[in-house]
């Protein structure tokens, strides 16, 4: 068989002789210690007349493949069962099919490194300094207000029709916020149901709103224990 001897980059003698099998078309298990040793020689003379400098496990493999090329062409003693040796061409092949694997891991590895270059992260950003310290409620936080805020209208049932005695009585939030001003200044602390004295629909929206305007200007402190416990509120300086 004609066989036309090419210089290419290998990773190793074994990746050489991959590419040898390759190129002769036929399976691993199918090798010919013969055919394959002559076209590795033919390679590796080939370097040479190129004046190519070679890996000494190129020549290490070659010595390996001229004792197995010897051992065939010499007659084998008759051994015994007992005495069995696993043929040196079955090593070689099981070599073979072992980097044959990990060369196929290889490029599945380079196909995804491939793939993750096209996604871009960056390094969390500090955000601190954007930070609003007026929306800080301490121990409390808007969450646990507003869910208190909830039950409390479930519990008032607001859903139903309210009183609809009129009034010409009007809420602000700036003088509501004054009355709780001033409530927690004689009180120190305070139940948060305690300030919705009146259950209509405009005075208990002021109320919330000026509790919330209070914490945002942290003229008062949000307290609660425990998880789903009474909320209360405190005078800012007073906890």
């Amino acid at each position: 068989m004609e066989y036309t001897v090419t210089i290419d980059n290998f990773e190793g003698p074994l990746d050489l002789l991959l590419h040898l099998i390759k190129q002769s078309d036929i399976d691993i298990c199918d090798i010919s210690i013969l055919d394959i040793t002559k076209q590795y020689m033919d390679y590796i003379n080939k370097m040479e007349e190129m004046n190519l400098n070679i890996a000494s496990e190129y020549l290490i493999m070659a010595a390996e493949l001229l004792e197995m090329k010897s051992n065939m062409l010499l007659p084998k003693p008759k051994q015994e069962d007992d005495n069995y040796e696993e043929d040196p061409r079955e090593k070689l092949i099981k070599r073979l099919l072992e980097y044959q694997r990990y060369k196929e891991v290889t490029e599945e590895f380079k196909v995804l490194e491939s793939a993750r270059k096209a996604f871009y992260t960056k390094e969390p950003s500090n955000l601190s300094e954007f930070r609003q310290n007026n929306n800080d409620f301490e121990s409390g936080n808007v969450d646990d207000l507003l869910l208190a805020f909830k039950k409390f209208l479930e519990r008032k049932e607001l859903e139903k029709p309210l009183n609809t005695k009129i009034t010409t009585k009007e809420y602000s939030v700036s003088a509501r916020s004054s009355e709780i001003r001033n409530i927690l200044r004689n009180k120190k602390r305070i139940y948060f149901d305690e300030l919705f004295e009146e259950f209509s629909k405009n005075y208990i929206v002021v109320t919330f709103l000026s509790i919330l305007n209070l914490a945002k200007k942290q003229e008062l402190t949000i307290e609660q224990e425990n998880n789903f416990e009474k909320i209360y509120l405190l005078s800012k300086g007073c906890e």
